[in-house]
C-alpha cells in the first residue's frame, strides 16, 4: 500500500520527523551501508570469507635426533660403542652392553661406579676385572714431577683411574708428582676426566698432557 503525503495524519510534519530520530536514522543508514558494502566486496572476491585455521605444533623429536655415542670396554658382557638418548645414565649402558662379566670387580664397581651418572657424547666407561693389576711402572723422580719409565700401550686396561688409583700409581703419569697427586685425591670423585680442571686438582696444560692415559671408571 502507497502513502501519498495527503493520507499522513494532519499535524505532521516530516522536518520535525527526521529531527527526533536523526540518531536512530543515521546509526540505521550507517548499518546499511556497510551490510551492502560487504556483500558487495564478498561478491567481487575482494575480501575472502573467514574461516578458522587451527595450527597443530609438532613437538614430536624425530627419530635419530639428541643421541650420543659412548664405549663401554673392560668386564662387561658385549663390550663397545652404543649409541643412547641423550641423557641416558650409565645403568642404561650397562643394560644394553649386557652387565657385568664373571669377572668383574663388583667390590670396585659398587664402590666407585655411580650407576646413576649421566653419560656425555664421546664418554669411555671402563669396568675392571677382579685379578686386574695396578697399573704404574717405576718413575724416575726429578724435584716434584715424574716420567713414565715405560710407554702406555693402547690396551684400556692400562689407564689409571683417578677415582681410585693411589698416590704412588697417579705420579706415574707425566707431570704428576706428591702435590699434584693429592690433589687428585683430595678432589675425587670425578664423573668425567675433565672434572680435574673444572674442580681445580690441576691445571689445563697439565691435563692435556695425561688425558689419554687416565679414566674414570
Amino acid at each position: 500500500m502507497i502513502y501519498q503525503m495527503e493520507d499522513l495524519p494532519s499535524g505532521f510534519n516530516i522536518s520535525d520527523f527526521f529531527v527526533k530520530y536523526r540518531n536512530p536514522l543515521l546509526i540505521l543508514l550507517a548499518g546499511l551501508i556497510l551490510i551492502a558494502s560487504g556483500a558487495f566486496l564478498l561478491k567481487s572476491g575482494l575480501v575472502a570469507p573467514s574461516t578458522k585455521v587451527e595450527v597443530i605444533t609438532d613437538n614430536t623429536t624425530s627419530q635419530g635426533e639428541g643421541e650420543i655415542t659412548v664405549e663401554i670396554a673392560g668386564q662387561v658382557i658385549s663390550p663397545g660403542v652404543y649409541k643412547l638418548p641423550i641423557n641416558s645414565r650409565v645403568e642404561d649402558l650397562l643394560t644394553i652392553s649386557g652387565g657385568f662379566s664373571a669377572n668383574a670387580d663388583r667390590t670396585w664397581t659398587d664402590k666407585y661406579l655411580n650407576r646413576a651418572a649421566k653419560l656425555t657424547d664421546g664418554q669411555k666407561v671402563f669396568i675392571p676385572s677382579v685379578n686386574q693389576q695396578s697399573v704404574g711402572s717405576s718413575a724416575n723422580k726429578s724435584g716434584g714431577d715424574q716420567t713414565i719409565s715405560s710407554t702406555f700401550t693402547s690396551d684400556s686396561n692400562s689407564m689409571i683411574n683417578i677415582n681410585s688409583a693411589s698416590l704412588e700409581e697417579l705420579e706415574t703419569l707425566t707431570g704428576i708428582g706428591p702435590v699434584y697427586g693429592q690433589s687428585i685425591i683430595e678432589h675425587r670423585p670425578y664423573s668425567n676426566t675433565s672434572d680435574l680442571v673444572s674442580k681445580g686438582a690441576i691445571k689445563q696444560s697439565l691435563y692435556e698432557k695425561i688425558k689419554d692415559y687416565i679414566s674414570v671408571y
